[in-house]
């Protein structure tokens, strides 16, 4: 709570500072004290955060999509929205981050939440914009989608309402993969490669049974001209753990059939050598697009 509810409640500033002193309770912030002395709670970390902000301060980037349930985009930092110009003070507040912006708060805020917080859509989207890396802007755009807790409609449609916005008409071209099918930042690097190479688009997560019986979904499928299937299983970094690579190997033994050929490749040659994967793939068999 901030020192202004507490005085609303009837605690004057003496009695609030006497129960900091006996370690009743905490001080966290010039502004924002807390009844209990345990470790904060997550939440608990972003109320610290939006209270000492005040005003229209809202939860927003990753932190706003934890909230809305993203996993895997974990960050330690709570990231608090503040409009700009806002005195937050000079005091550092732990595990905190302020970030100043000139977007109206109120139209970003979602309302069904007692937690100020973000919509998804522009949460995920202003993260993006801002990052170094344009793959893992593409990813969390990816990730929200999978995961069901967007569109790419509505993300589509935010892109329009928050431009100027950077990289935009890149987002929208990502927005169009992922409606498309793509699920990954591989699988968008796929289409992509058959764009600029001419390949024939692939089939994408197709249910498969292997010869035990299990089910797996492929990443992409092509039928070839002789009628047999080829499918391209792409890895990422964590695929080189021995563990995992003996299971993707093991799992690429009981879905080649005689009328079914698995090949390999990594993200990295995805990315940085579209080109001699897309040679491969025309030698083996894939049509053109």
């Amino acid at each position: 709570m901030t020192r202004l509810q507490l005085r609303g409640l009837g605690f004057e500033r003496w009695a609030v500072n006497h129960r900091i002193a006996t370690e009743r309770w905490r001080g966290l912030s010039s502004t924002v004290v807390s009844t209990t002395t345990g470790v904060l709670t997550r939440e608990q970390q972003m109320w610290l955060g939006v209270l000492h902000a005040g005003g229209d301060s809202i939860v927003g980037d990753l932190t706003a999509a934890e909230v809305h349930g993203l996993r895997n985009w974990h960050r330690d930092e709570v990231t608090v929205l503040v409009r700009r110009g806002l005195d937050v003070g000079d005091e550092p507040i732990p595990g905190v981050r302020f970030v100043e912006t000139r977007r109206p708060l109120a139209q970003l805020r979602h309302r069904g939440s007692h937690l100020p917080v973000a919509m998804v859509e522009p949460a995920v989207l202003r993260f993006a914009a801002y990052q170094r890396s344009t793959r893992t802007a593409e990813g969390v755009l990816a990730a929200v989608v999978q995961q069901r807790l967007t569109s790419p409609q509505s993300l589509s449609n935010w892109v329009d309402r928050m431009k100027p916005l950077r990289w935009s008409k890149r987002f929208k071209g990502v927005l169009d993969d992922i409606a498309g099918g793509a699920q990954s930042v591989s699988e968008i690097d796929v289409r992509r490669m058959c764009r600029r190479y001419s390949l024939a688009p692939p089939f994408r997560q197709v249910k498969r049974r292997d010869a035990t019986g299990r089910v797996h979904f492929t990443d992409c499928e092509w039928r070839l001209p002789d009628g047999r299937i080829l499918v391209l299983e792409v890895d990422g970094g964590f695929h080189m753990e021995v563990e995992h690579w003996e299971d993707d190997l093991a799992r690429q033994r009981a879905l080649t059939t005689p009328g079914r050929l698995v090949v390999r490749c990594t993200s990295r040659e995805l990315r940085d050598e579209p080109g001699t994967v897309a040679a491969d793939l025309r030698r083996l068999g894939v049509p053109a697009a």
